[in-house]
């Protein structure tokens, strides 16, 4: 199952290729920021944003971020593999 997923973003780690660093319940990994890195919208350090497949899809508030965690939290062992999938990706 792939699911969306928040992250808060932590820092950019190569924004010529857009790659910022983010947080997803204690792992840390690379994603790719594109599509939230222009606009009104665009991203900066401490900001969240909804993961799928390694890219940030869309910037989300804080109160969004918790309560999306807190559902698929719910959801058990499909959100256990989901971060698990995440641990062992790699974008760099």
């Amino acid at each position: 199952m792939c699911l969306g997923i928040p992250g808060q973003i932590v820092a950019f780690v190569d924004p010529t290729h857009q790659i910022a660093k983010a947080e997803v319940s204690g792992v840390r990994r690379n994603v790719n920021v594109g599509l939230v890195s222009e606009g009104p919208d665009a991203i900066e350090v401490g900001d969240w944003v909804l993961i799928h497949v390694g890219f940030a899809m869309s910037k989300i508030d804080e109160e969004e971020a918790r309560a999306t965690r807190e559902f698929l939290e719910l959801l058990g062992k499909p959100y256990e593999e989901e971060l698990a999938e995440l641990s062992e990706s790699q974008i760099e």
